[in-house]
């Protein structure tokens, strides 16, 4: 009997020993699960705030990459207006220079022209003409001009009044070898300025000089305008 009692009480012993150990097992892991919780949860919020962050940042880099690009685009476009710019001023400039260059070669060309005697001979003396023309040739020697001019001025007259001492105008009045405007004019230089080709002739020569330089330059203006 002492036996048996014995027996139960070990198995109940052991019982309770293994119901402690289970309980303070479980107790145990309850605390450590208590115990560990709030580190996971800082370690969670931490993660997910480094992840926030790095997204921020990745943002703000496309956001300024993209300020930058747009920046560059501008600045090439300004170049590029500017360039155009540029480059029309320079044609602008380019046609301006062009055209004063031209416009000065065909002064430079005229003035040649009108102080260049015509193309044709020219007459080694008086000697190889007559009437009006010798007298006229003569004069215009003895007034300074070569006789390269006197061409020119056989042609300026020609057309004026084919060097005929009684040519008149009755619409504008001009008269005699170089159409003077009024005929009276020629009186300064002699009162027989109406018939006398010899006083026409140098009154005519006084006015060229005085008004165009050479008989040449007369006869350039004649040809551009109609008369001189």
């Amino acid at each position: 009997m002492s036996r048996l009692w014995s027996r139960l009480g070990a198995r109940t012993a052991a019982v309770a020993l293994l119901s402690v150990g289970v309980a303070g097992g479980v107790y145990l892991g309850e605390d450590r699960q208590t115990q560990q919780g709030p580190t996971t949860q800082v370690g969670v919020a931490a993660a997910h705030a480094e992840f926030e962050h790095q997204r921020e940042r990745q943002a703000a880099q496309h956001v300024q990459s993209a300020k930058q690009r747009a920046a560059d685009y501008q600045a090439k476009v300004k170049a590029a207006a500017a360039a155009a710019e540029t480059a029309k001023r320079a044609r602008e400039a380019k046609a301006a220079a062009a055209s004063r260059k031209a416009r000065e070669e065909a002064a430079k060309e005229a003035a040649e022209k009108a102080s260049k005697p015509y193309d044709g001979p020219i007459p080694e003396s008086c000697a190889e003409f007559s009437g009006n023309r010798e007298i006229g040739c003569a004069l215009m020697v003895k007034a300074g001009f070569g006789m390269d001019q006197f061409p020119c001025l056989n042609k300026l007259w020609n057309k004026e009044s084919g060097w005929n001492p009684k040519a008149h105008n009755n619409s504008s009045g001009a008269h005699g070898i170089p159409q003077a405007v009024p005929g009276s004019k020629m009186a300064s230089v002699g009162d027989d300025w109406r018939t006398n080709p010899a006083t026409q002739i140098t009154w005519g020569l006084g006015y060229i000089e005085g008004r165009y330089g050479t008989p040449c330059k007369a006869w350039a203006q004649s040809q551009s305008a109609g008369w001189y």
